[in-house]
């Protein structure tokens, strides 16, 4: 299996799962994989007061039904070393759907001076393509209002395709609306901010999103706890 990136490890409810970058053998990339986002120019706004709502990541009816037991994931029937068995998760490739821009103001708005309040909302969606091949959509919609009217409105839908081999249900759920997301986000907060800029404005940076934990949090929401017992304990990296 030809293996590209690196390593993660991040916490699901069913145990930490280590997942590899990696293209599954049929479903090779057939684009060049982005690169790391540029670091972000001076003069970008990051506001303290920036409003993020994120939105249902999954329906009820579409989490695991026991988040609380593990399943073993290469334990007890000792799978062999480098054995197909072992659980994989590759990104395949990442590409923007869609992508709106309106700044319905210009050229007034880049002479207001008040300063702007800002809205931000994320939703998750995903697709499956295969047995073995998922579209997740990573949604971001950013508003900025003055008194004096909308500013601009930014709506993106930054997606990636990931191939998932030798998981659980409950791995597979988790990668799907949180390490999956998490990879994504740092590609699509480039885009926002580089959408803002060309339409005039400073370029937004959009803080980091911790999803790993917003995963957590809704299981435990709808009656479930992550395996483990600790509340909170997400690990955002490392």
């Amino acid at each position: 299996m030809p293996e590209i990136g690196n390593d993660y490890k991040f916490p699901t409810p069913g145990g930490a799962l280590r997942v590899r970058e990696a293209a599954l053998a049929h479903c090779e990339p057939r684009w060049p994989m982005l690169g790391a986002p540029p670091s972000v120019q001076p003069g970008a706004v990051r506001p303290s007061s920036l409003k993020v709502r994120t939105a249902t990541m999954a329906e009820p009816g579409d989490v695991p039904t026991d988040p609380d037991t593990p399943r073993s994931n290469g334990g007890g029937n000792g799978s062999g070393n480098g054995s197909d068995t072992q659980p994989m998760a590759g990104l395949i490739s990442q590409y923007v759907k869609d992508l709106s821009v309106e700044n319905p103001r210009a050229p007034d708005s880049f002479q207001w001076t008040d300063p702007p309040q800002l809205d931000v909302q994320f939703n998750i969606g995903a697709r499956r393509i295969s047995d073995e091949v998922t579209e997740i959509e990573l949604k971001v919609v950013a508003t900025a209002k003055a008194t004096q009217g909308t500013l601009y409105i930014v709506d993106l839908s930054y997606c990636g395709l990931v191939g998932m081999r030798n998981m659980t249900d409950e791995h597979k759920h988790a990668f799907t609306y949180a390490e999956g997301p998490r990879i994504l986000f740092p590609f699509a907060r480039r885009v926002i901010g580089d959408a803002v800029r060309d339409a005039g404005f400073p370029p937004l940076l959009l803080d980091p999103i911790d999803f790993n934990g917003l995963y957590l949090q809704q299981l435990q929401q709808q009656g479930r706890s992550p395996a483990g017992g600790q509340p909170g304990e997400t690990g955002d990296g490392g």
